[in-house]
């Protein structure tokens, strides 16, 4: 029995040394991301704190947290031991936020908008994105640009473009400038659109659909689409989620493309996104099962935490570099929201 007993004992020992290295792997990992990771997560907290000021202006504390983030790493630079922890908030997090989306989300959603308010959705999606990668060829524009401001526009905004990157990987400049574009041109949809219902002879529910379909950010989408009233403020913010949905195989799409570009070899071994399979996986769950009102609260946590991810990202991104691209970017994010807006509209007025 001692000889059974000595046996297991040195077993548990020699799994207990094992493990020590990996722990310890573990902790010197968690002690060089810290000092970054915190310094994001203040960046972060200023926008948040911004944005609940007075004279806050009508964006999210997301685009505030890249503004700040730019503003702070270019007017005193960025230190390198935050630099690994800027790198694991602006990839790791990233990941993290677009999973925790998926909580936000059902599939019966989908259904809320009915097959022609589906299919408006999907054809604008689609054709926005193949649009912009079209014009953004013809504008001799970056194929990681191009492919940022189309998911941007086509999609939802700010949380596409960084869903989007882990697959072109462009750089911090790319990424800030994708943002600012479909920000700009979102935030004029937002106080347009309302004008425009009116004269296009749009219902509530018409209405509601349009700007879901085309309008970037969906804090955007909540702000023009309730000035029509509760039911266009809900038929808006579905339509937008709708199209968040599709997040999920934009990303693998791109995956897959980026993989046949490369055709063999290193270059083509760029892992695929599996985060998509756990904002897919979020989204089954939240449509089967009863999810508690506080499990739901991970779209604040989602926030929070692309926040975070941006801010990280803003830091990185050099504005000489983004002045250094021209108009031609520029050109295209307008192009893109232009489209968007037109097709929608012309979708809209023949299903819904």
């Amino acid at each position: 029995m001692s000889a059974v007993q000595d046996d297991l004992d040195l077993s548990d020992r020699t799994s207990s040394a094992r493990a020590l290295p990996g722990l310890a792997a573990l902790g010197r990992r968690a002690a060089k991301v810290a000092p970054g990771l915190a310094l994001a997560g203040g960046v972060a907290a200023a926008a948040y704190g911004l944005r609940a000021s007075p004279v806050a202006p009508p964006v999210s504390p997301v685009i505030l947290a890249i503004v700040i983030g730019m503003a702070a790493g270019n007017l005193f630079g960025v230190p390198a031991w935050a630099r690994p922890g800027l790198a694991f908030a602006g990839r790791t997090l990233m990941r993290a936020a677009i999973v925790l989306l998926g909580l936000q989300l059902t599939v019966g959603q989908a259904a809320e908008v009915g097959a022609g308010g589906l299919a408006a959705i999907v054809a604008t999606l689609v054709a926005t994105f193949l649009f912009t990668s079209w014009a953004g060829r013809r504008l001799g524009v970056a194929p990681g640009l191009t492919q940022l401001i189309a998911a941007g526009t086509s999609i939802c905004g700010a949380s596409a473009v960084a869903a989007a990157n882990a697959v072109t990987r462009a750089p911090e400049e790319d990424v800030a400038y994708a943002v600012a574009c479909v920000t700009a041109f979102g935030s004029i949809a937002m106080f347009a659109y309302p004008m425009l219902a009116g004269p296009l002879g749009l219902d509530a529910q018409a209405y509601g659909v349009w700007t879901g379909a085309s309008i970037h950010e969906v804090a955007q989408v909540v702000a023009a689409a309730f000035t029509h009233g509760p039911e266009a403020g809900e038929s808006g913010v579905v339509a937008k989620l709708v199209r968040v949905m599709m997040l999920a195989p934009v990303v693998a799409a791109l995956s897959f493309a980026a993989l046949r570009r490369a055709g063999g070899g290193d270059a083509a071994r760029a892992p695929f996104p599996l985060f998509v399979l756990g904002f897919v996986a979020m989204v089954a769950l939240n449509s089967v099962a009863s999810i508690p009102a506080d499990v739901t609260a991970a779209g604040i946590a989602a926030t929070a935490t692309l926040t975070v991810s941006l801010a990280a990202m803003g830091m990185g991104a050099d504005v000489s570099k983004l002045r250094s691209k021209g108009w031609r970017p520029l050109a295209l994010g307008l192009a893109a929201s232009l489209f968007v807006a037109g097709f929608s509209l012309a979708l809209v007025k023949l299903f819904v």
